[in-house]
């Protein structure tokens, strides 16, 4: 691990409060606390949309579920930062979703809904969501699939390239849908696909997969609180072979974003 202090894509303004450091291969930044690493995040997300409009005249983010993209986003819907966002250029994706229909309270379209995307002016048909509540799951990751294909061109064999892929992750190192153990792991073709978590509260999930999510131009992590400290360690310390860790973009930037309890167990070089 390099102890070299980077810069990240955020202002000057917006890197107070927090270190940065090499972390594996991933630029790690530690915040002071939870409500820093949400004000980070959004000051990412803006700078990220902003390039890309400018770039190439749109910006394509994935979001994900979870208390701490939550908070994210709630920062982001307020005017400081959405209004410098061209949200009429933006299409929003979802890494992973429930078997829920979207008024359900545990479906991720609900929550950055509730908290996001109903605050802002953005056309209702650039909001792709996952279809949990089909009976039919692989017909329903098989149909997310065909709209990544038509909202970015792509062809066959083609992958789509997200400017800004948003994960959370798990006490176990699951992220998005892809846990330990699941067969999903190995997919090297589908880009999105169903998958059956038996110890989760809704076992039924839709989730992206790792070629797509490498595909990426930037894959960010949002993790906070103590309880993320070991799981934190095992992938960025340990390279445990856990899901997380295989987040790896292959013509990208990898971004972890925690607050100190979270990185508390890493040994990162000049946080203070």
């Amino acid at each position: 691990m390099s102890g070299t202090a980077t810069r990240s894509s955020a202002s000057a303004g917006s890197m107070r409060g927090y270190d940065q450091s090499m972390g594996s291969d991933a630029n790690l930044t530690v915040c002071t606390d939870p409500a820093t690493l949400a004000e980070a995040a959004a000051h990412l997300i803006v700078d990220a949309a902003t390039q890309a409009i400018k770039e190439r005249g749109r910006f394509m983010v994935c979001l994900a579920g979870g208390e701490t993209p939550r908070a994210t986003y709630a920062r982001l819907a307020l005017p400081a930062f959405s209004e410098r966002v061209r949200w009429d250029r933006t299409w929003v994706f979802f890494g992973d979703e429930r078997a829920v229909p979207p008024e359900h309270p545990e479906s991720n379209y609900r929550m950055a809904y509730e908290t996001l995307l109903s605050r802002v002016p953005i056309p209702p048909a650039q909001i792709l969501r996952m279809r949990g509540e089909q009976a039919d799951a692989d017909g329903a990751a098989a149909a997310y699939a065909v709209e990544l294909a038509k909202a970015f061109g792509t062809r066959r064999g083609e992958l789509p390239r997200f400017d800004v892929v948003l994960l959370g992750l798990g006490v176990d190192g699951h992220t998005a849908s892809l846990f330990p153990g699941s067969p999903v792991l190995r997919e090297v073709f589908r880009t999105v696909a169903a998958v059956h978590v038996t110890a989760a509260q809704i076992p039924q999930r839709l989730t992206l997969t790792f070629p797509v999510l490498n595909a990426a131009a930037r894959v960010v992590f949002l993790v906070a609180g103590p309880e993320k400290a070991k799981i934190v360690r095992a992938v960025l310390s340990e390279q445990a072979m856990l899901p997380a860790a295989l987040v790896r973009p292959t013509d990208g930037e990898l971004v972890w974003l925690t607050d100190r309890a979270a990185a508390a167990l890493h040994p990162v070089s000049g946080v203070r």
